[in-house]
């Protein structure tokens, strides 16, 4: 209600108010995913919300996006697991398809990164780095333009979030299959109308059961494969037999986004190929790139792509506190409400 108040509006005129403190009643808004006006209203609210985070990234970083753009957005604490860097290698693989393609029909895409890395963690802090490199030569690419565009948000924190989550189409949930316990952007992002492109890891899993599958992009390994290829694995393969990863892998490691600071990602090759990619990016790039053409595919059918937003919304009412908080006082306090007079 306050971070998007033109979908809070637009919910509140179709299905009353009663959702605000009972989010279960979200689920009314499944059978209006068919409903034509509906979907033009809720498609009109999103459009809202993109063209105002486009304001306010031209007004405060003097940046200029698109709002008819794809607005991609991967925002959460900059770790290996997170992979950052598999979305960043994703990009790699989409700028040198454009290289070799002009012509190449590919929807404009605007990626967002933003999150923030411990104090001595070098690794993340490269892969910052790195982003920021690939940022600063696609910009600087005549061909790119209208094309594609990175920006890593600088400051993230709640302030950005209420701008930039109402604004997001897609959301990244792409950690290693098993890392990650529950993680609550994800909800955020699905209660607020974007699509998710995920493994099945933490709660994107019971998301994904909310809302049904069908209305998320899933790829990679799961928690049981990552875990059984641990003795086995060896990310030279996927070098070796995947053209497109390694056309990725050698533009990054040839100084392409480092031409003033030579052998500046060396610790990249290192962590995906002498080290054995232990985060297993490489194992997942293709089946990640492949759930990508399928949200591709669905992107350029508008009220498609509505129609599942709308029925991500209508799944999220599970994840709210009030939930959670009843059922431990239910299930473990074995404590009753007391009415407030």
């Amino acid at each position: 209600m306050l971070a998007n108040p033109a979908l809070a509006q637009t919910i509140t005129e179709a299905i009353g108010d009663g959702w605000v403190t009972d989010l279960s009643q979200l689920s009314k808004l499944k059978p209006l995913a068919s409903d034509k006006t509906f979907r033009e209203r809720f498609a009109k609210a999103t459009r809202e919300a993109k063209r105002q985070f486009a304001s306010w990234i031209q007004s405060s970083l003097g940046q200029t996006v698109d709002p008819d753009s794809i607005f991609d957005c991967h925002i959460k604490r900059i770790h290996e697991y997170k992979r950052q860097l598999l979305n960043a290698l994703r990009i790699v693989v989409l700028y040198n398809r454009l290289r070799e393609n002009p012509n190449i029909e590919m929807a404009p895409r605007t990626f967002f990164f933003g999150g923030k890395a411990a104090p001595a963690y070098q690794l993340a802090k490269l892969i910052i780095k790195f982003i920021e490199n690939l940022a600063g030569t696609i910009d600087g690419d005549p061909a790119m333009r209208g094309r594609l565009k990175v920006l890593f948000l600088p400051e993230y924190d709640v302030t950005l979030a209420e701008r930039l989550i109402p604004a997001s189409d897609v959301s990244n949930q792409i950690s290693t299959a098993g890392y990650e316990a529950s993680g609550t952007s994800n909800m955020k992002f699905m209660m607020n109308g974007a699509l998710t492109i995920g493994t099945r890891d933490g709660a994107t899993i019971e998301m994904a059961q909310e809302a049904g599958e069908e209305n998320f992009f899933l790829f990679g390994l799961t928690a049981d494969q990552v875990a059984e290829s641990r003795g086995w694995y060896n990310p030279h393969w996927h070098y070796d037999n995947e053209p497109e990863t390694r056309a990725a892998l050698d533009l990054i490691f040839a100084d392409h986004f480092s031409r003033y600071e030579p052998g500046l990602f060396g610790p990249l090759r290192d962590a995906l190929l002498t080290h054995g990619d232990h985060y297993m990016h490489l194992a997942d790039l293709k089946s990640y790139l492949e759930a990508d053409q399928r949200m591709l595919a669905l992107y350029a059918d508008a009220d498609g792509w509505i129609r599942k937003a709308i029925l991500n919304v209508a799944g999220s009412g599970k994840f709210s506190s009030d939930r959670t908080i009843a059922e431990y006082a239910t299930n473990i306090w074995s404590v009753k409400p007391c009415p407030v007079r």
